[in-house]
């Protein structure tokens, strides 16, 4: 204040105390009010004095409010009309406008001197252009004065009727992002909907509710989405069939994404029982197993997986012995060198539905497999996924297909073969563009890229994929990678203190998405961590709290066993270490054996011992 009047400071220092007071510093509040002052004669200039002068007790007595809402309403009263429909219009549409949706306002018969009321709300300071083509407000206390404009008995009506406009004038063109603007502005009238206006505007939530899902605001989405269910007919199945089955399909993965597995479960139900055939019925079977899976519940996956495969007319086995799962192996390899070729490579199109729909629950089977069956079956089904693959056109999923099989055969003996594989692979991943999605990160950078590229760059790729894949509502995918963000920090060497803080992290973020799965195994690594931290506050955690250690169907038991060997060596307990590591090594998968190195080493075994088992 001192600068802009050009006085000193302890001649002005009344006045600034009682700007201060009603302003509390903020400097667009200081400029309305100080603007204020000006325009209403209580701050003048003194040509004979030649300063500006004032007079407090004035000043207060004319009692200036304290709330600079009242002040810029007072202020937006006195502007033209255009300026206020303007104002009005723009704090409806939130904190800022793009300018095509001005121009298309302008250019109606409801808003025709829009244009100019903008050109005046810049000149007064209240509106400012951004640099992307748009207009927002000078400040989020503009906004909340210039939506006071509006009768709050009236407001519903203005939001409505802007909709309708926004509405016909740009239809279903979404070129501007305009689909959810609309949406959220015709729906504040829901009361007002009537006849074959409720099956279009539920088609337009539906639509903004797509749109707020592939931007990753699922609660949003989820939001828009029951608003287009409320609208609907009650036999809107009947009527409106495959309108319908897309809505719940949308609305089970809003819910899903944000967390909400009761509410998706039931609408999967729902779709599951009305939707007329098996094929209509696959998207939700594939949810579904996505949810189970993040609740931990692995065997209902395989089961529902395993029943669902044998409808399409895949042969899924009780159970699989060693050989079995040996000569599916030598027999996929043998026909993947035959078929894997540029004549292979040059039959990409458009696949079949159904057969997308197959390899995806085929994943889904060998992910669950992997926790709650023998490795073989594992194997076994990864094979069978592949031949699949193998025999049909190049698609989109092939890679992922390939990196499962490529990560799941992987051992010290063939790791060069399965890393062709993998970098076959990855040249698909760059022609379908599709190296950020977080199952190729995972698969790739996770299983097998760390034996042959430096760990940071695995580290950094799956840091990227945990939260590509949070934030698309995959937390099974989001759980892998982070459990290798983990290990692979821990392998190269990182400062165990920040490791631990980067559990803690995964932690929060899996206790907030209710994933179960996930936190027993970061509950692991982080008494691991903190034993060799040599952290006093280290907690042990009982076994019963992994399931029942003696069922050999229970995947967890390795992992517990593994960190107890690790955790009993860094506290000195020789003999609990050597008992938990002759636990841990039966049950051992057969690409275990850099595992089985580290358990001879930290049991004690003669390092020649050792290194004689590895080479």
């Amino acid at each position: 204040i001192s600068d802009a009047l050009c006085l000193y400071p302890r001649i002005c220092k009344s006045l600034s105390n009682i700007v201060y007071q009603k302003t509390k510093g903020n400097p667009f509040f200081v400029l309305e009010f100080m603007q204020s002052l000006l325009s209403r004669g209580l701050l003048q200039y003194n040509f004979h004095q030649k300063r500006w002068v004032w007079n407090e007790d004035i000043i207060r007595a004319e009692g200036i409010t304290d709330n600079v809402l009242h002040l810029l309403a007072s202020k937006m009263y006195g502007l033209s009309d255009d300026v206020q429909i303007l104002l009005k219009v723009m704090a409806c549409c939130g904190t800022s406008t793009g300018e095509s949706v001005i121009r298309c306002l302008g250019e109606s018969t409801e808003y025709p001197g829009l244009q100019d009321g903008l050109d005046k709300a810049v000149s007064d300071g209240f509106i400012e252009k951004d640099g992307e083509g748009s207009f927002k407000f000078a400040h989020d206390k503009v906004r909340e004065a210039a939506y006071n404009l509006i009768p709050e008995s009236e407001k519903k009506q203005f939001h409505y009727n802007l909709g309708k406009v926004l509405h016909s004038a740009f239809g279903d063109n979404d070129a501007d992002n305009t689909v959810t603007l609309i949406a959220s502005q015709i729906n504040y009238g829901k009361e007002f909907f009537q006849g074959d206006k409720l099956f279009e505007f539920a088609m337009l939530n539906m639509k903004a509710g797509k749109k707020a899902l592939d931007g990753c605001d699922h609660k949003t989405a989820y939001w828009y989405l029951l608003t287009a269910l409320s609208l609907l007919p009650l036999d809107h199945w009947e009527s409106h069939y495959d309108f319908s089955l897309r809505l719940h399909s949308l609305l089970a993965d809003a819910a899903n994404s944000s967390c909400q597995y009761e509410e998706a479960q039931l609408i999967l139900q729902t779709t599951l029982g009305k939707a007329r055939c098996l094929e209509d019925k696959l998207p939700s079977y594939l949810l579904q197993s996505q949810i189970l899976q993040a609740l931990g519940k692995t065997k209902d996956v395989y089961n529902m997986c395993a029943s669902v495969l044998t409808q399409l007319g895949e042969t899924i086995p009780e159970s699989v012995s060693p050989e079995a799962a040996y000569n599916v192996t030598v027999e996929t390899l043998r026909m993947y060198g035959n078929v894997f070729n540029n004549e292979w490579l040059r039959r990409s199109g458009q696949s079949d539905e159904v057969l997308l729909f197959t390899s995806k629950l085929y994943i889904a089977i060998v992910k669950a497999s992997f926790l709650c069956k023998a490795i073989q079956t594992t194997s076994y089904l990864a094979c069978k996924a592949l031949q699949l693959c193998l025999r049909n056109r190049l698609c989109q999923f092939t890679p992922h297909i390939l990196l499962k099989f490529a990560s799941l055969m992987m051992r010290d003996n063939n790791a060069a073969s399965m890393h062709n594989i993998a970098k076959n692979a990855m040249a698909l991943v760059e022609r379908f563009d599709m190296k950020e999605h977080p199952s190729i990160v995972f698969d790739f950078y996770g299983r097998i890229a760390w034996r042959f590229h430096p760990f940071q760059v695995c580290i950094d790729h799956l840091r990227r994929a945990v939260e590509t894949a949070l934030s698309r509502g995959s937390n099974d995918m989001g759980f892998y990678c982070s459990i290798f963000v983990v290990v692979t920090s821990i392998h190269r060497g990182a400062k165990l203190a920040s490791v631990l803080k980067e559990i803690d992290y995964y932690l929060q973020i899996f206790e907030t998405h209710k994933s179960v799965v996930p936190r027993k195994y970061l509950l692991l690594f982080r008494e691991t961590v903190s034993v060799m931290i040599d952290n006093e506050q280290a907690k042990g955690t009982e076994e019963g709290h992994f399931g029942d250690m003696n069922d050999p169907a229970n995947k967890l038991r390795e992992a517990v066993y593994f960190h107890k060997v690790i955790q009993c060596f860094w506290r000195g307990h020789k003999d609990r270490c050597r008992r938990y590591s002759e636990k841990c090594m039966p049950i051992l998968g057969p690409n275990g054996q850099l595992n089985s190195c580290m358990l001879k080493f930290y049991s004690g075994e003669k390092v020649e011992d050792v290194t004689a088992y590895v080479y």
